[in-house]
C-alpha cells in the first residue's frame, strides 16, 4: 500500500512515501522557505540501498505549488517512484492538536476538517498549517484517502488527576483548558520499540524526547499516564527557544512592572528563552562546542537543562510506582553523548546506572547504554514519527 506522509508547517512541507508494511521509505524530502524567494526542495530517493539526492531552488508562492513540485518529482520519467499521483492510496497528515475530540487516527471528512478548524485557537502556530496541507493534498492526490494522525492522541489516556489544572472547573468545562501533551507520535513509537526490546508489554517507561522541542512521558502498559507538555508545547523541559516551566507570576511581573504586552511575553517565552535565552545559542551542537571552548554560560545552561530532565525522571518514577527503563530519543536524545551522561549522572538511587563506554558508541538501531547490573535499563531508540504515522494509517485501512 502506497502511503504518503505529509507534515505541513507554516513555510515548509516534510514528506515520506512508504510502501507499507516496509519501514524504510521509498523516498523522502523537505520543501523549505515556501512563500519566500529561493525556496528549496531536497528530495531523496532510496533504491536498493543507495540514496540519490535531488536538490532544486525555485520560487514557491504557496503550499499547493510546493506539493505540486513534489508530485512532479514522485512521477518524474527518469527518477520517479510512481507513474501517477493516483497510485498514492493514503495520505497521512500530522495534525498537532486534536483536543479531546480526536483520540485516534481518523479518516478526514468534511466534518473532521471543521473540527480541526475549531481547534485552531489551541494550536495557532501549527493546526492552520496542518489544515492547509490537507486542503492541498486533497487536490493533488484526489483518489487517496486522507487520514489525520494527531500529536495529542497518544496522551488522551492521561487520567483526570494528571490533565486537570487547579483553576475553576468552568475553564475546563467551557473553554477546554487542560493538559493535552504533544510529541505523542514520537512517544508512542519509541515506547513501542522499547517494549519490543524488553519483551515486556507491561513495562514502566519514561520516554525522553529531546530535540529543539523537548518533552517526556510516563508510559505504563503502552499507554501515556503523564507528560511534561501541557495546554501548549511551552511547559515542561528547557528547550531550544522555549522556557519550559516557569512561575506564572513572572508573566504578570513582565507586564505590570517591565512594560511588556502579552504578545511580547508570548514571543519571549516561546522564541527567545530556553537555551537561546541562557546562551545566545539554540542548537545543542553549538552549545557543546561553546562548553569545550570554556564558555561558562553554556556549561551552566547544560546543567539547568539536565537538572530539569532529572526532576521529571524522579516525578515520573513516583507516578509509575517503579521503573523498567528510560528511553532517549530525537536529535539530542539520540546523538548527544554528553547530555545523556549529564542526565544519568548521580541517579543510582533510582537504579539508573550508565555505562560510559556503551554511551559513546554510535548506532542507528535501538541500543542499551546501561551497565550490566543496572536495575533500570537505559535505552536509545531512534524515533520515526513518519513511519509511525504510516503504520497507524495502514492499520486503520486494514480494519476497513
Amino acid at each position: 500500500m502506497n502511503i504518503f506522509v505529509v507534515n505541513s508547517g507554516s513555510s515548509s512541507i516534510k514528506y515520506q512515501l512508504f510502501r507499507m508494511p516496509v519501514e524504510k521509505p521509498v523516498c523522502s524530502g523537505l520543501v523549505e522557505r515556501i512563500g519566500l524567494e529561493n525556496s528549496v526542495i531536497t528530495h531523496k530517493i532510496n533504491s536498493d540501498g543507495d540514496e540519490k539526492i535531488i536538490k532544486k531552488t525555485i520560487d514557491l508562492s504557496g503550499h499547493e505549488e510546493g506539493l505540486n513540485e513534489v508530485a512532479a518529482l514522485l512521477t518524474d520519467a527518469k527518477t520517479g517512484v510512481i507513474k501517477d499521483p493516483g497510485e498514492i492510496e493514503v495520505v497521512g497528515h500530522r495534525v498537532v492538536h486534536g483536543g479531546e475530540t480526536f483520540t485516534a487516527t481518523t479518516i478526514i471528512t468534511k466534518e473532521v476538517k471543521e473540527e480541526i478548524k475549531k481547534l485552531f485557537p489551541l494550536a495557532p502556530l501549527h493546526n492552520p498549517a496542518n489544515y492547509l496541507g490537507i486542503e492541498v493534498a486533497e487536490k493533488i492526490f484526489g483518489k487517496a484517502k486522507q487520514v489525520a494522525v494527531f500529536d495529542t492522541a497518544f496522551h488522551q489516556t492521561l487520567p483526570q488527576k494528571a490533565f486537570t489544572y487547579a483553576i475553576p472547573k468552568s475553564f475546563y468545562k467551557d473553554h477546554h483548558i487542560r493538559a493535552y501533551g504533544f510529541h505523542g507520535t514520537s512517544h508512542k513509537y519509541v515506547s513501542g520499540k522499547a517494549m519490543e526490546y524488553l519483551n515486556n508489554r507491561e513495562a514502566k517507561l519514561i520516554t525522553i524526547h529531546l530535540g529543539n522541542g523537548c518533552s517526556m512521558a510516563a508510559v505504563k502498559n503502552g499507554t501515556s499516564v503523564d507528560t511534561s507538555m501541557g495546554f501548549s508545547p511551552l511547559s515542561g523541559l528547557v528547550m531550544g527557544t522555549r522556557s519550559g516551566d516557569i512561575d506564572p507570576s513572572i508573566i504578570f511581573h513582565l507586564i505590570n512592572q517591565l512594560g511588556y504586552d502579552p504578545e511580547q511575553v508570548n514571543t519571549l517565552l516561546n522564541k527567545r528563552s530556553g537555551m537561546l535565552g541562557l546562551t545566545g545559542l539554540s542548537d545543542m551542537r553549538d552549545i557543546g562546542k561553546a562548553v569545550q571552548e570554556g564558555n561558562g554560560d553554556a556549561e551552566g545552561a547544560l546543567e539547568i537543562y539536565a537538572y530539569r530532565v532529572k526532576k521529571y525522571i524522579g516525578a515520573y518514577t513516583a507516578v509509575l510506582n517503579g521503573l523498567d527503563a528510560i528511553v532517549f530519543t530525537a536529535g539530542v536524545g539520540e546523538n548527544d553523548v554528553n547530555t545523556r551522561q549529564r542526565i544519568c549522572n548521580e541517579m543510582e538511587f533510582l537504579g539508573i546506572r550508565l555505562d560510559k563506554e556503551k554511551n559513546r558508541m554510535p548506532s542507528t538501531a535501538t541500543r542499551e547504554i546501561s551497565t550490566a547490573t543496572s536495575p533500570v535499563k537505559i535505552l536509545v531508540v531512534p524515533t520515526n514519527e513518519e513511519f509511525e504515522i504510516a503504520k497507524q494509517c495502514y492499520g486503520l485501512m486494514q480494519k476497513k
